[in-house]
């Protein structure tokens, strides 16, 4: 092997105890993963359910209830703490009949017993029940913990589920209670547009170091677009496949595949500086993993049930956005300085060496759940 390939490759694995300190406070994913679900009853009650991890109420509550926060609680000692904030909790939920808040008295309810997936922790619920105040006619929801847009999935008394999207801690508009409607079809363009940009900037960090690491391959184009095609073909096809069902792989096994996707486009970075014919060939591959991760959230996110293909094709445009919004950064920050020849030894090298220092380090979280 020749000796600055070696250097390379040492430079690599020197970065990956240089950078694992600040890698494991940079999270590839957002980690609210906030769901609330509102159901009516015929019988004139309501439930609404608040689904986070038990690690984010613990940490959103503690701190607000004068509370330790002891990260190392697990468990049932855990379960037992948030319990203990559930009137904290209370104060910082809104719901609303006719314009008057109505006092909530959460319980609240650990994680369902069963297998855990390391990538994909477990919900827990604070649940409300009450009873719709005499000739209540419409209701409106905010939750005053969360930052990101999530999904507030609404049952009316025949069963019927309708999604609408509420953004981060901001009051919902209000909705009648006899006459629920689904979004319009604008408004779902509109949203699920948002969301697939906004999976990769800001919040898709992993993706993001895969489309700086395509882009560093070549200081030309036309690399650089074979590399973006390749890629997008491939995570629409296992991006369609998985949500309809087609295709399933559980994401213990894809995350940790697309983090070495990371480490791999890098580390090739490094040691070629020529589109190879097996590298769009492993692109198309990393593609469909990285599809697979995409479907993962939409499927958590939930698709509205009027314009399933609608959400799909539209969250897909988004996160296409999204790539190419990296590029266009990319290309406006050290693009410039594509053309020099020291551009590969001072810019190239050392991106690639700290994207397959990230990228190692996740992999082996990712494999150890740690």
């Amino acid at each position: 092997m020749r000796a600055s390939t070696t250097l390379l490759l040492g430079g690599v694995l020197a970065g990956v105890g240089a950078t694992g300190a600040a890698a494991s406070v940079i999270v590839p994913h957002d980690l609210e993963r906030t769901q609330v679900g509102v159901t009516f009853y015929n019988d004139g009650t309501f439930q609404v359910d608040v689904l986070n991890p038990p690690e984010w109420f613990l940490d959103r509550l503690a701190p607000l209830s004068g509370l330790p926060l002891s990260r190392d609680l697990a468990g049932a000692a855990r379960d037992r703490r948030i319990a203990e904030m559930a009137g904290t909790f209370a104060e910082w939920v809104w719901l609303f009949f006719d314009d008057i808040r109505i006092e909530a008295k959460p319980e609240y309810l650990p994680p369902p017993p069963g297998p855990v997936d390391p990538s994909k922790p477990p919900l827990a619920t604070m649940r409300i029940r009450g009873t719709l105040p005499e000739g209540a006619t419409e209701f409106s929801w905010a939750y005053g913990l969360v930052i990101d847009p999530y999904p507030m999935l609404i049952t009316d008394g025949d069963g019927e589920v309708i999604t609408h999207w509420i953004e981060g801690p901001f009051e919902s508009d209000s909705f009648e209670i006899a006459a629920l409607t689904p979004p319009s079809r604008g408004d779902v363009i509109l949203t699920y547009l948002k969301l697939g940009f906004t999976h990769i900037l800001p919040k898709g960090l992993d993706h993001i170091l895969f489309v700086i690491g395509i882009y560093l391959l070549s200081a030309r184009m036309r690399p650089i677009v074979a590399q973006v095609t390749t890629f997008t073909i491939a995570h629409t096809i296992t991006l369609g496949m998985t949500i309809f069902g087609v295709i399933s792989l559980r994401s213990s096994i894809v995350e940790p595949l697309i983090a070495l996707s990371i480490v791999y486009v890098a580390v090739e970075n490094l040691l070629t500086s020529e589109l190879k014919p097996w590298r769009l060939g492993l692109v198309f591959g990393f593609g469909l993993l990285h599809g697979m991760g995409f479907a993962g959230v939409l499927s958590e996110l939930g698709l509205p049930r009027s314009e399933r293909a609608t959400a799909l094709l539209t969250f897909n445009l988004g996160v296409e956005g999204g790539q190419l919004a990296v590029i266009a950064m990319m290309f406006t920050t050290v693009g410039w300085l594509r053309h020099r020849e020291w551009y590969r030894r001072r810019t190239v090298w050392p991106l690639s060496i700290l994207i397959a220092s990230v990228g190692l380090y996740w992999t082996v979280t990712r494999i150890t759940g740690s």
